[in-house]
């Protein structure tokens, strides 16, 4: 049962970790490079995560700057932030480095993305529950085919209880910390 649960635990250190990743792409006001984590860009034919076209930093609080490693795709960069909807971003390029401002959020759009955070919380718990489910039925095999006892399971039980338990603890403190962060102005 040791292995299971050494499994178990590094199956939810996985899932704080992606939800970590999650939030940091969600927006909050602040100039962050993680908020384009992921945004795809047609370079050469083909699509390419925007990390592996340009560099992105964080000039100040308010403002993105981007450059592409082929000034020949500051175009392609550009049109791939302005057509991605969800981020609300309009950049500009001066031929050679593309400046993406980042607006202030309006409080409706606070609340919009503090129920994005809700959203990525459930999943994190779906991944939690799904987890928990598989171990307690390799424990259930276990117990069924003699290999542990009746008491072994049930402390095996309370093992991945008390641990699940932290691990929404800490995705909950984290989520709690996100909104905050979304909310302050």
């Amino acid at each position: 049962m040791d292995s299971e649960l050494t499994s178990l635990k590094k199956q939810t250190q996985e899932t704080v970790e992606h939800f970590k990743q999650e939030l940091a792409k969600i927006r909050t006001g602040r100039a962050n490079p993680q908020m384009l984590q992921g945004l795809m860009v047609e370079v050469y034919g083909q699509q390419t995560p925007l990390e592996h076209a340009a560099t992105i930093n964080a000039v100040d609080a308010q403002l993105l700057q981007i450059t592409p490693y082929d000034p020949s795709n500051l175009d392609a960069v550009s049109a791939a932030i302005r057509d991605n909807q969800s981020l609300g971003l309009n950049p500009s390029d001066d031929g050679k480095v593309i400046r993406v401002p980042i607006p202030s959020l309006t409080t409706e759009r606070r609340e919009q993305i503090v129920k994005q955070v809700g959203e990525k919380v459930e999943a994190a718990k779906v991944s939690l529950r799904t987890a928990r489910h598989d171990a307690l039925d390799a424990a259930k095999s276990a117990k069924k085919n003699g290999n542990i006892s009746e008491d072994d399971y049930h402390r095996f039980e309370k093992q991945v209880g008390e641990l699940l338990q932290d691990v929404q603890n800490e995705i909950e403190q984290l989520a709690e910390a996100k909104e905050q962060e979304i909310m302050t102005v």
